[in-house]
């Protein structure tokens, strides 16, 4: 009973999950609509091309909730028989084209000014242009707070994101204001050059975004700390000594399939290691929302003092070499002469195949009669 309410707690936050994110966009979508109207007649009746810039830069805001809440929808939909692991991963590819519209929002942006640098056009600002790009200020910076709250409540990377747009665009508006009042008391006009600017912070935000979302796709390190207290999970069962080689995948957010690898003693049948892992994965699940698809087996020799001292021999060469990261799998079968084990070395050794030689021959040097086999693991 306590399982199915669990399972429906992890069902209902997903939906939960979807709901808020829809209801956040729609809002982005209304206040950007209105912000650009306003922008674009004062823009134009002012003959303001940093205001102009702005407006276009809310659309492109618009269109970006618009792509975040069909990824959402889409995303959410039950697996099917073409995809049978859902389709969380439409989020990536919305995310990766909300990165494209303000990508090319800000080259635009950016060649427009540029344009004005060489040929400008004196701007006529008024009472009521001060007044809306003022107010405009005030409301990009609420939506702002308020869309990156939802975002982070949510874990998503994409309203996040556009919770920052909206703060740096209220940085935007704060600027052509600034220039506005400096062109008024000075008549200096900055439009041109404020515009290269507001395309460079417009450019930034759409170029991170890019680059979280191509590491996303690509397979990028899922969080230490998430991967840590699933490993805590599995070894708090009473059969496990170590939990090692998890790896997740991510079906969208916080939507993960995975598999790893248990430490267990070598006298267990297989109906006591069928329970067991039957029992891990019904936690990892209850726990973290995490499903183990493959729970992988090592058999751990515990009944001979002989192989624990070899055990102990072994780990202790192996980690005395810097940059190896840990050393598990260890068994020794002493019929058949043969050593088995894995280790992982840090990415960071300059050499890790000149490392894994070094370590193998020492080790066989060590134990002349015995046949090694070792694996060099991912360091995930």
């Amino acid at each position: 009973m306590a399982d199915n309410d669990n399972k429906n707690n992890i069902e209902n936050s997903h939906l939960s999950r979807e709901k808020v994110i829809v209801r956040t966009g729609i809002v982005g979508i209304i206040t950007n609509l209105v912000l650009v109207v306003f922008k674009s007649f004062v823009g134009l009746m002012s003959n303001s091309i940093a205001i102009v810039l702005d407006a276009i830069n809310n659309l492109s805001d618009v269109l970006s909730s618009l792509i975040t809440i069909i990824g959402t929808k889409l995303a959410g939909r039950t697996p099917d028989k073409e995809h049978p692991l859902g389709h969380g991963r439409i989020e990536y590819i919305s995310a990766m084209v909300v990165a494209a519209i303000v990508l090319y929002a800000g080259f635009a942006a950016f060649v427009e000014s540029v344009k004005k640098i060489f040929a400008p056009v004196k701007p006529d600002y008024s009472t009521a242009t001060l007044i809306v790009v003022a107010s405009a200020v005030v409301v990009k910076i609420f939506l702002g707070l308020f869309v990156k709250s939802k975002g982070k409540k949510v874990s998503s990377a994409t309203l996040t994101a556009s919770g920052i747009d909206a703060l740096f665009d209220a940085v935007i508006s704060a600027s052509v204001l600034l220039s506005a009042v400096i062109y008024l008391f000075t008549g200096v006009c900055l439009e041109a050059y404020l515009g290269v600017v507001i395309s460079v912070f417009v450019i930034r935000p759409g170029y991170k975004l890019m680059k979280s979302t191509l590491d996303e796709i690509l397979g990028k390190r899922i969080d230490r700390a998430l991967l840590d207290e699933i490993k805590q999970t599995i070894c708090e069962d009473e059969s496990v000594f170590g939990a090692y080689d998890l790896i997740l995948h991510c079906y969208g957010t916080d939507n993960y399939i995975g598999s790893v690898n248990v430490e267990i003693p070598d006298i267990m049948t297989a109906d006591e290691i069928d329970t067991m892992e039957r029992r891990i994965a019904r936690n990892v699940y209850n726990k973290h929302g995490v499903i183990l698809a493959s729970i992988g087996i090592y058999s751990m020799n515990t009944t001979n003092d002989e192989i624990k001292r070899m055990r102990a021999d072994i780990s202790h060469i192996v980690m005395s070499h810097d940059n190896v990261l840990q050393i598990h799998g260890f068994y020794v079968d002493l019929k058949e002469k043969s050593i088995c084990f894995d280790i992982i070395i840090d990415y960071d050794s300059k050499d890790r195949d000149k490392m894994f030689s070094h370590i193998y021959n020492e080790i066989q040097s060590h134990y002349p009669d015995f046949s090694l086999k070792i694996d060099v693991d991912i360091d995930i």
